[in-house]
């Protein structure tokens, strides 16, 4: 996993990057708000620690540009900072976290453990013997990973969201294709009927039902 940290103070900077290099983590260091802004964008690390007072632009600022870019990636502030108006300010901005400095090693270690645990279970969905991960868009049935189409990927991951609840052929295809006019939605039995050969499941563990008429669920 890649952190990025972004802090100005060289001895904190190099401090942290030592320590999360000691949990086997690959560290960024940037040591102003451009050049971290720079390397978020870039290098698209899985976590980044962001300091608020940095020179040329701020931590604040540095954080709504990323938030522009990458909604997911998970941004804790490190900061002297601690007023309730600040703590608002920061996380309206987009921060999913916030530790006062000075602080202990051992508990940011833990904070970035429980983002990195909860990034991994949102990233995963599940429907039967089938996994998908959102992260690297990999679809295994079982531990045997099957290759899928964008479309198809993206077809199978939105019916696996609204498991247990029937979508329409028209819901289908203005979710999925994002198309809001009359279309022949005829194309989404097709890529229904790939998504089952490639999947090769048994008859009885077809967990993509048809819904004669109407469309389509997922069901366990």
């Amino acid at each position: 996993m890649k952190i990025l940290v972004v802090e100005d103070e060289i001895g904190i900077a190099n401090f942290l990057k030592q320590g999360l290099e000691e949990e086997n983590y690959e560290v960024l260091v940037a040591y102003e708000g451009e050049k971290g802004l720079e390397l978020a964008l870039k290098n698209k690390p899985d976590l980044i620690l962001l300091d608020w007072m940095l020179p040329k632009i701020t931590g604040l600022e540095v954080c709504k540009a990323i938030r522009k870019n990458d909604t997911k990636i998970p941004i804790i502030f490190l900061t002297a900072k601690d007023t309730i108006q600040e703590t608002i300010e920061g996380l309206k901005a987009g921060a999913n976290d916030y530790i006062k400095k000075p602080f202990s090693f051992e508990e940011l270690l833990e904070r970035i453990k429980i983002h990195f645990r909860n990034q991994f279970e949102n990233s995963q969905l599940n429907l039967g013997k089938i996994k998908i991960n959102l992260s690297t868009h990999q679809v295994f049935v079982v531990n045997e990973e099957v290759s899928l189409t964008q479309r198809e990927f993206d077809l199978l991951a939105y019916l696996i969201k609204n498991k247990g609840n029937v979508r329409t052929r028209t819901q289908i295809i203005e979710d999925v294709w994002n198309i809001h006019f009359e279309y022949d939605t005829g194309v989404i039995d097709v890529f229904i009927n790939a998504i089952r050969k490639k999947l090769n499941l048994k008859k009885e563990e077809d967990y993509i039902k048809t819904i004669r008429g109407i469309g389509y669920i997922a069901n366990d």
